[in-house]
């Protein structure tokens, strides 16, 4: 699957910034956000630094062409997406990868990361969510 058809399946979530002052598309911000939670990393600052890490190969991808935002920048653009927009997106991604034939599972768990939200407004909660793949025994 290629990093297009990837694209296709999360294009509906809405983006509510303005275009003309969009430094950072939002699929940037999302593919790498979701690269570095496959990857395993637990914070805003972990996205950042995985993507500043790996940005020569997000570049070759047509990603992150402007540069690696700060951690607030992705915080904030990942805690105005609408959970339920994700979810639909991610599942229809994830059922495009995967078969699902006798025996073949997908297990995906999602969990907030405690303290990782402001109490005035809850904007800034962090959502992981892991896919396994796996085989059921017989």
């Amino acid at each position: 699957m290629n990093l297009d058809t990837i694209k296709a399946h999360f294009s509906i979530i809405r983006d509510e910034r303005q275009s003309a002052k969009v430094d950072y598309p939002l699929f940037d911000i999302l593919f790498g956000s979701i690269c570095v939670v496959i990857a395993g990393g637990q914070g805003w600052n972990d996205i950042r630094e995985y993507v500043l890490g790996h940005h020569e190969w997000f570049l070759k991808q047509g990603l992150f062409e402007k540069g690696v935002p700060v951690d607030d920048t992705f915080a904030r653009l990942i805690s105005n997406i609408d959970p339920a927009e994700f979810r639909d997106c991610f599942l229809t991604w994830m059922k495009a990868v995967h078969k699902l034939t006798g025996g073949e599972v997908v297990a995906i768990d999602g969990k907030t990361l405690r303290g990782s939200y402001d109490r005035n407004d809850r904007q800034s909660t962090i959502y992981m969510v892991s896919a396994y793949a796996s085989a059921n025994p017989d």
